[in-house]
């Protein structure tokens, strides 16, 4: 399956040292001005392209339900090597279509897209948006994490705008209520990240500016 996949070359044949690398920092400190927005555990948590599990583990550990998919089979190894113990359910799936994810029919409180997005062409970061949408609960979330800067060599990257992918998400009735922008935490040269927080609701929130704390505080207006 992932000689089929454009945005995971690269991470088979790096998997040891990209997992050392992403369990070199902590989910707290990667989603550290969103974690105030997570949904009361025990929610259940998609994580797409959970790498090394890092994220998820750290979700299992806060008592949420939670569903990882790896396309690389190399990564999804360390994570199943890393966490087992933690009753993680891993799955072999990707992006644009999840396809195994969507037909299993199942929706989420929270969906975690860290570091993900950039993998995608403009194309697919369309086809991408309609899956994960049809993925939430309605009240239920979105995290997304943008990379901006230089592109490591022989990776595929995009550099991808928050304002595109807000605006994306809200075609599919995802609405970005919290974004921000920082430095990396691996202390990169000259990368930087946006982190968006988006919402699900069946019908756009209002524009009298009533449901704006709501929406800002994570519950539904």
């Amino acid at each position: 399956m992932t000689t089929e996949i454009p945005g995971v070359a690269g991470y088979g044949v790096n998997a040891a040292a990209l997992a050392a690398q992403y369990e070199s920092i902590t989910f707290e400190e990667v989603y550290r001005d969103l974690i105030h927005l997570l949904p009361a555990s025990p929610a259940s948590v998609l994580d797409i392209g959970a790498g090394s599990g890092r994220d998820a583990a750290a979700l299992a550990c806060r008592g949420y339900q939670v569903v990882a998919v790896e396309p690389t089979p190399e990564l999804r190894r360390e994570g199943q090597v890393r966490h087992g113990a933690l009753g993680i359910e891993w799955v072999d799936d990707h992006l644009p279509t999840l396809k195994v994810t969507r037909q299993a029919k199942r929706r989420f409180g929270l969906i975690l897209l860290g570091a993900v997005w950039m993998h995608l062409d403009l194309p697919e970061r369309k086809a991408a948006m309609e899956a994960v949408a049809g993925l939430v609960v309605d009240g239920g979330q979105v995290f997304m994490s943008l990379r901006h800067g230089p592109i490591p060599a022989g990776r595929r990257m995009f550099d991808v705008s928050a304002e595109e992918t807000a605006n994306l998400a809200a075609e599919h009735g995802l609405y970005c209520h919290y974004r921000c922008e920082r430095e990396d935490a691996l202390g990169r040269s000259g990368v930087r990240w946006s982190f968006l927080a988006l919402q699900r609701f069946t019908l756009k929130p209002r524009t009298d500016g009533l449901e704006e704390d709501a929406v800002r505080a994570g519950r539904p207006a």
